[in-house]
């Protein structure tokens, strides 16, 4: 009945996961529709994949805007993969995650009605963000303007990019003149930056020939201290080009510019991690404020993105946990021990656990400088149980486990190792609703754990991303 190709109406009823909006046609059928769509949007949409109980179709046409919608303040939005939800209002935006939350662990965790709170908003819903990672590339992404205009006549090279990538674009990248969710001194970081590469015509390193010199380009700004921390990361390290970019950097930023590192790597791929750290100015780190603890951030240490709303998800945690004073507890993927400090005074001793060396030794450094006798840090593998299990009895067996996980979520071997590990709780902080509810599920598998609760708290307004924070008991 249905052809790929052929366009349908509808009116959106409901969200979806994967950023999808849903729509029921006359005979039932229903469409999930991928775009920029909004609940109570009637749209036009074409149809590209076909199932027996509905159809998967990309946005065309908004026929009629919802009530829900507003306008969108960013000229990439709809091209760029990081602000999705600039077209949603954000009473719209704070129901939707929480929707996400429970629709996760109903539907992939197999809870029964989860007790879910109300989405924590923001403070700030533009220019939040601490940390901005962008990629140079030879390969510009051309908007549906730019198509029709001849080579000659565009404003901007084609072989010359730096920002972010178009969803499911990894050669290509989005030419950023100007992020609303990044402060104004990252901006003129990132023009000036750009400026000084395109004048020098620096090349780009290319992932097709795995030559060329510029990779990626991160500017971190700690927001209640104000330092700014820039890493270019090149593919080698040229020492007076260094400087003169550093020079150049200090003029325009002045004060503000805490330190500038050049990080070299030769690694394949174009994650933002340098092998090797050059520092040009400054000290290599930043310093931020999370309640009254100060933590020092080196260049390839994780520190959540928006600190005003970490400052609310810790509290959260430490609600989540109902600590006592007396507890041993285990913090698990602690980065530089921002989780762990928070807790130190509301219990008795911390074990922080994590797989990168420098983010332990920042953990230590931050412990220190705090005070924090009763914080302990181990880099450890804990894919590898038996190995860390004499060391961890040694330390003593936790009577509450946070566990912070990347965005993939834990491995099935680290679930089974907090199972071992039969903690009376477990506090699971999620940056994705599908990876809290699988590990949440495998957690609770033949009864050993029971999901009291889930606290989302929005961390990144404009996007359909959501923390959350979930107490998990020993049945």
């Amino acid at each position: 009945m249905y052809k790929k190709g052929q366009l349908i109406e509808t009116e959106i009823f409901d969200t979806a996961d994967k950023n999808r909006c849903v729509g029921k046609l006359d005979d039932g059928i229903r469409v999930f529709v991928e775009g920029t769509a909004a609940v109570g949007d009637t749209v036009r949409a074409e149809v590209y994949k076909i199932k027996k109980r509905y159809l998967v179709a990309h946005l065309t046409e908004v026929l009629k805007f919802s009530d829900r919608r507003t306008e969108p303040r960013c000229k990439y939005f709809g091209i760029c993969g990081g602000c999705k939800w600039q077209h949603l209002d954000y009473a719209e935006q704070l129901r939707v995650k929480r929707k996400q939350v429970v629709d996760a662990l109903e539907h992939l965790g197999g809870f029964q009605s989860p007790e879910v709170g109300e989405c924590i908003p923001a403070e700030e819903t533009f220019s939040y963000r601490n940390k901005i990672d962008m990629d140079f590339t030879d390969r510009r992404y051309l908007t549906a303007d730019e198509m029709n205009i001849p080579e000659a006549e565009l404003k901007k090279p084609l072989d010359f990019a730096l920002g972010f990538h178009a969803p499911g674009c990894f050669a290509k990248a989005i030419d950023i003149d100007h992020c609303d969710l990044a402060s104004e001194e990252m901006n003129r970081t990132v023009e000036t930056v750009r400026r000084f590469c395109l004048d020098r015509k620096l090349p780009v390193y290319s992932t097709f020939t795995h030559e060329g010199f510029l990779r990626n380009l991160v500017v971190r700004r700690g927001q209640r201290t104000g330092e700014l921390m820039i890493n270019l990361i090149t593919l080698t390290h040229d020492a007076a080009l260094m400087r003169e970019l550093c020079a150049e950097l200090q003029s325009a930023l002045g004060a503000k510019l805490t330190t500038f590192i050049n990080a070299t790597t030769d690694r394949k791929n174009m994650v933002a991690f340098g092998d090797k750290e050059y520092v040009l100015c400054g000290e290599g780190s930043i310093s931020d404020r999370l309640g009254e603890y100060i933590y020092r951030i080196s260049p390839n240490s994780f520190f959540q993105t928006n600190t005003v709303q970490a400052e609310k998800l810790y509290n959260e945690i430490l609600t989540a946990a109902r600590f006592q004073g007396s507890e041993t507890v285990y913090d698990l993927f602690c980065g530089t021990g921002s989780i762990a400090l928070f807790a130190a005074k509301h219990c008795a001793r911390v074990l922080g656990i994590e797989l990168v060396e420098a983010a332990v030794a920042d953990a230590r450094k931050n412990a220190e400088e705090h005070g924090a006798k009763n914080c302990t840090f181990r880099q450890m593998d804990l894919m590898h149980f038996g190995k860390i299990r004499a060391e961890l009895e040694a330390f003593g067996l936790p009577d509450v486990v946070i566990t912070d996980p990347p965005r993939a979520g834990m491995h099935p071997k680290a679930v089974e190792m907090l199972r071992e590990l039969a903690s009376p709780v477990v506090i699971y902080v999620s940056c994705n609703p599908a990876s809290l509810a699988r590990d949440g599920q495998l957690l609770c598998e033949g009864g050993r754990y029971k999901l009291i609760s889930a606290q989302p708290v929005d961390l990144f307004p404009q996007t359909n991303h959501v923390e959350s924070v979930a107490r998990f008991e020993r049945a």
